[in-house]
């Protein structure tokens, strides 16, 4: 059974992207696959700094999500657009992932090989099209398999009820088309 993580790339409480993660996970965990979801404000970590790596290793968050990405087989990225990029909080993430952890250096990459399906959100028009590019290039550079179906919510204050349900009927249907796709190629390339 393939293992995939489900996250938002923004700690705000009321994130937008969080519920899209989050209603990802719903759909996904109703599937045959080992869903997770993580908050990443739950594992606060510095901004990278070779220094300051130098001085401590890895930080203690930082160590713990590079086991915890290290044991999945994919990934699903709802993120916010941050002036057409990525923001602060997501590329720090992968960032402090990818650096080595002198106490486990047999751990796997935690990314190579791995698959994953990108997300984002936004009260506008574009509904964070512009960021997918960027994340997309990002991923596929260290090593992930990114699917060509992604994601994106535009006018998200309509799209989801009082209870985190993503309500818009074409939205949704996307939503369980890249799942579909991100389990059906995960569980292809783990065989």
């Amino acid at each position: 059974m393939s293992k995939i993580l489900f996250f938002a790339g923004s700690a705000r409480k009321n994130s937008f992207n969080k519920k899209l993660a989050k209603a990802a996970y719903n759909i996904a965990s109703k599937k045959d696959i080992e869903a997770t979801f993580i908050d990443l404000r739950d594992y606060p970590m510095p901004l990278y700094d070779g220094d300051l790596e130098d001085d401590i290793g890895l930080p203690e968050n930082a160590a713990k999500l590079k086991t915890l990405f290290a044991e999945q087989d994919g990934f699903f990225i709802a993120t916010p657009e941050y002036n057409s990029s990525l923001p602060p909080l997501l590329k720090n993430t992968i960032d402090w992932i990818s650096r080595p952890n002198p106490n486990t250096p047999d751990m796997a990459d935690p990314y190579k090989g791995k698959t994953a399906a990108i997300a984002a959100s936004s009260p506008g028009g574009l509904g964070g099209m512009r960021v997918l590019v960027p994340l997309r290039m990002l991923l596929g550079n260290i090593g992930i398999h990114v699917m060509p179906t992604q994601v994106s919510v535009n006018f998200v204050s309509k799209s989801f009820d009082e209870n985190g349900n993503l309500i818009n009927e074409n939205q949704l249907g996307l939503l369980h088309a890249t799942i579909d796709e991100l389990i059906q190629t995960t569980n292809a390339l783990k065989t």
